[in-house]
């Protein structure tokens, strides 16, 4: 019997990736910095890489769930001395995906991160291990299989305890979708 329910849970996957979800995984490059800081702040260059779901919901719109790393942050700037903060995530950002064309579309919804990480630590124990966001971009398809994005992302929340700064990302991509 759970042999027969596991074959059944097999075919269904199978049907289901044949009637319009994909998955696939995409890197690229971050661009991050606080934003509403009143001390001064620089953005920092760092990464992101994941798994991405695309599911068909209606000719020209998918839902595009993503489970991803991505390291965020910015250097600041305290009396004269330069701390560079990187703080590394678990993004979830769960995207409606609207095409324009049969190659472009638009992203936009929400993002939950978890913090897993933080290096080269502001002060011990005074960040946020979740922080909320907002993100939107756009995604070109290239051929078949590949694709590449742009995402801007803007945090609700504050990553650091009583700071009054938010994360902001300018995301750059490259993917595939199998």
């Amino acid at each position: 019997m759970k042999r027969l329910f596991v074959y059944f849970l097999m075919l269904l996957s199978f049907e289901m990736i044949g009637q319009g979800i994909k998955i696939g995984f995409k890197a690229g490059m971050n661009y991050s910095n606080f934003t509403n800081s009143e001390i001064d702040t620089d953005a920092i260059t760092s990464f992101h890489a994941g798994l991405v779901t695309e599911i068909q919901l209606f000719k020209y719109m998918s839902l595009q769930p993503e489970l991803l790393y991505s390291t965020q942050g910015a250097e600041l700037d305290n009396f004269g001395n330069q701390i560079k903060n990187e703080l590394g995530y678990i993004s979830i950002p769960v995207l409606a995906k609207f095409y324009l064309n049969d190659k472009l579309s638009l992203e936009l919804g929400p993002q939950a991160s978890f913090l897993l990480n933080e290096r080269n630590e502001v002060a011990a124990g005074d960040s946020n291990t979740f922080d909320f966001a907002v993100a939107g971009g756009l995604s070109y398809k290239l051929g078949k299989h590949f694709f590449i994005q742009g995402r801007y992302g803007i945090g609700l929340t504050e990553p650091k305890r009583d700071a009054g700064v938010n994360n902001t990302v300018i995301q750059g991509s490259i993917g595939f979708m199998f």
